[in-house]
């Protein structure tokens, strides 16, 4: 019973608690803490993934272990500047262990003007390597010329052999020739920036073909001795203002193509003819027209005749009425008159029987 009575009774500092907070304020207070608490976590998470989108943790970390020091600033500064820092910092990482020593801001600064760090840097180390002078000034400023710095780094080092397209030339004799050679060139780094590029120099060759199987006295003498076209188009130096430097200049073949010398006397033969034939149209045409001109003029003479013998009648008349022409004198005219129409008619009438005879 006692015990019973001990364990319902209520302890003094129990009630004295629960008369100082009451349970439903305890409750809001346990709540309103762990809200706090919510959201302290999903701000300090709403923190740390701007400050890890902002600063790439990883790339720093490597940069550091690679022994490329790059601040939380710098990095984050290039964030604002629209600069991706793994194509800043990883070319400097590669720089760095092969012993080169560049500027991140250099980089950064090519970057910005639109240029390619990555092969830059790529170049740099390639020239070092092969003892090829080139500074990241000259590097930067042929990449932004529109070059691959990098590949010219690499024909410098190993050549590059160009094959140029056959080449129709025509030597003296009239016998065309059609030339493929291949030219071995490397690039000049000096010359990159202004210097002319592969087209050049495939003109230049070609050009120097021509002119060389052109002053050959027969083609004959090309077959025979090809390189002679090499030794010839090398001699010129063809490669002035260009960005690469001829090696050599090999013919890789030569083939035999048209009488291009027949060709042109045929045609010339077919254009004279064409012209002794407008001539003697223009002279057909010239003697037709001359020849109407001619019917015309017998046909203004006929009318003037014809003219004339329209008198005749009127003189008669007049001459009937002044007393100077007799009866007589007419009757002899009209038999002089019919005497002359006999013969032509019998003039014409043999005519026409030695023209049916023949």
């Amino acid at each position: 019973m006692w015990c019973g009575r001990s364990s319902s009774r209520q302890s003094p500092v129990d009630s004295r608690q629960t008369f100082l907070f009451p349970k439903d304020e305890l409750v809001d207070q346990s709540t309103l803490s762990l809200g706090v608490v919510f959201a302290l976590i999903f701000i300090a998470f709403i923190l740390l993934i701007i400050f890890f989108r902002f600063i790439p943790v990883g790339l720093w970390i490597t940069a550091w272990a690679s022994g490329v020091p790059v601040s939380f600033l710098t990095l984050f500064g290039m964030r604002f500047r629209k600069v991706n820092p793994s194509n800043i910092v990883n070319p400097l990482i590669n720089a760095s262990k092969a012993g080169l020593d560049l500027n991140i801001n250099e980089l950064e600064a090519h970057y910005l003007s639109g240029g390619n760090v990555q092969r830059v840097v790529s170049a740099l180390i390639s020239a070092d390597k092969a003892g090829i002078p080139l500074s990241f000034k000259q590097a930067t400023a042929i990449d932004l010329a529109g070059r691959d710095v990098f590949e010219a780094v690499q024909v410098s080092v190993n050549p590059k052999v160009i094959t140029t397209p056959k080449v129709a030339a025509m030597a003296k004799d009239g016998i065309q020739l059609l030339a493929l050679a291949r030219v071995t060139v490397r690039a000049n780094i000096n010359r990159l920036v202004g210097g002319a590029g592969e087209e050049t120099i495939l003109a230049r060759v070609g050009e120097g073909i021509v002119s060389t199987i052109g002053s050959a006295s027969s083609h004959k003498a090309v077959l025979e001795n090809p390189d002679l076209i090499s030794k010839t188009v090398l001699a010129k130096g063809l490669d002035a203002g260009t960005a690469f430097e001829i090696l050599s200049i090999d013919i890789a073949d030569v083939d035999v193509g048209k009488n291009i010398g027949a060709e042109l006397q045929t045609d010339q033969a077919e254009a004279d003819k064409r012209i002794a034939q407008a001539k003697a149209e223009e002279r057909r045409a010239l003697a037709v027209a001359m020849e109407q001109e001619f019917k015309a003029e017998a046909q203004n003479q006929r009318s003037k005749v014809i003219a004339a013998e329209a008198q005749i009648p009127l003189a008669m008349a007049e001459a009937f009425r002044s007393g100077n022409l007799g009866v007589m004198d007419y009757q002899r005219y009209r038999n002089v008159q019919a005497d002359t129409t006999m013969r032509q008619s019998i003039a014409g009438q043999g005519d026409a029987n030695s023209a049916q005879g023949s």
